[in-house]
């Protein structure tokens, strides 16, 4: 699928200050703060788009995210600070959601009980976060009865593992009352964000040589030399060797890509006119039937647009199977809840597959317990000529587009200062 906007780029410099791999957030943004400085750049992308794990399509004409959607965290992530700037044309996420319990609306009663799991479920792993230990996340979960289990699952999902997987010290907040949705698309977004950034698509970086004062980075679009290289690529994707160091990064570098593991969040995109949900962008929880999904957010932007989401588990059972397994299991999780009658109209455009795409291999990355130091490895430059951002490595924003921007604004900022 062709993106719904696409950028306008410029011709790569002769020469450059710094080459930077990736033009997704992370790259957007530490290009623009390194040209802002007076350095010339040369990004260098994969793909044959920019905005990485984030890309608005358009469906039935209208623009639907098939990767990152949410502008987490408002008051701290700096793409909401930079879009009010620009006056972009943001929206408030509803803090108010669905309850459907086997195809009836849930009580009042029941509606405040999960508010009230979740609330202590925070609260205990907030707690134990504090304590400094390290453990695996699941481990700080609280008795919370019948709702136990949905809320390990709902934590789960936006995790992007298990939470027995995930360092305690990861776990997200299930605040949204200061998450905020883009018109257009958070795609869209950052292909705008890009205009005009010397940027050359379809030109995989193969290998980066540091063996001498600067930096050689061959990619498909031939050598360039430059004085550092800023590293921007997912973190799964680096695991793989895709990009061969010469000579190779110091050991504690390397474990600390390694060790990291791919964070699994999927959507099965829903076209569903006779939905029972009413209201924008609200999440919906469906439980009480076999099949319970651990997310979906509906009516997007006020379309006819769904998003059911697959968390790991859910992914792993459909990888292997044909094309449309993730279509028959959007249908038999909502046919379970509301009745095969209720699916009339509703057709599945696309599913997304960020597991399996080669320049990402994951949804983002995530820390597992024990080794949340790892992020302050991969901020320390290497020989002071390479460096690496992206979202992995942001502590407050992890997993998300605006932590990518920040720590590619971080790395520029550092680049610079070091060059200068």
């Amino acid at each position: 699928m062709q993106p719904f906007v696409t950028a306008r780029l410029a011709a790569l410099p002769r020469e450059a200050d710094v080459v930077i791999v990736g033009a997704g957030a992370a790259g957007i943004a530490a290009a623009r703060r390194l040209l802002a400085d007076g350095m010339s750049v040369a990004v260098l992308e994969a793909r044959r788009r920019v905005g990485g794990r984030a890309v608005t399509v358009s469906l039935r004409g209208h623009p639907v995210d098939l990767g990152a959607h949410w502008l987490h965290a408002g008051p701290i992530n700096p793409l909401v600070r930079l879009g009010r700037a620009r006056r972009e044309p943001m929206r408030r996420a509803p803090v108010d959601g669905h309850l459907f319990v086997r195809g009836r609306t849930g009580r009042p009663d029941e509606s405040a009980a999960l508010d009230r799991a979740f609330a202590l479920a925070d609260l205990a792993m907030t707690r134990a976060a504090r304590s400094g230990d390290d453990r695996p996340a699941g481990e700080a979960l609280p008795p919370l009865g019948p709702w136990g289990p949905r809320v390990a699952r709902i934590h789960g999902l936006v995790s992007g593992r298990p939470l027995a997987e995930v360092s305690l010290h990861d776990f997200p907040s299930m605040e949204y009352a200061d998450n905020l949705f883009i018109a257009g698309g958070l795609g869209s977004y950052l292909v705008r964000l890009s205009a005009g950034l010397p940027i050359r698509l379809d030109a995989p970086v193969t290998a980066i040589d540091w063996s001498g004062s600067g930096v050689r980075v061959e990619s498909a679009a031939g050598v360039q030399h430059a004085r550092a290289v800023l590293v921007t690529a997912p973190i799964m994707v680096l695991q793989r060797g895709v990009v061969r160091f010469t000579p190779p990064l110091p050991r504690d570098v390397e474990d600390a890509v390694h060790v990291l593991t791919p964070g699994i969040y999927e959507h099965v995109v829903l076209h569903w006119p006779g939905s029972p949900f009413h209201g924008p962008d609200r999440l919906a929880s469906l439980v009480g039937t076999r099949r319970a999904p651990p997310g979906l957010l509906t009516s997007i932007d006020g379309t006819s647009f769904h998003f059911l989401e697959l968390d790991q588990p859910a992914a792993a059972s459909l990888d292997g199977r044909d094309p449309h397994a993730p279509a028959r299991h959007a249908r038999a999780v909502l046919a379970e809840q509301f009745g095969a009658r209720a699916l009339h109209g509703l057709s599945v455009p696309v599913a997304t597959t960020w597991r399996r795409d080669p320049w990402s291999h994951a949804s983002w990355a995530v820390v597992p317990p024990g080794r949340f130091a790892v992020r302050d490895v991969l901020k320390a430059p290497v020989g002071d000529r390479i460096w690496f951002a992206g979202e992995a490595l942001s502590r407050a924003q992890w997993g998300t587009v605006g932590g990518a921007w920040e720590e590619g604004t971080r790395a520029a900022e550092e680049i610079a200062k070091a060059l200068a």
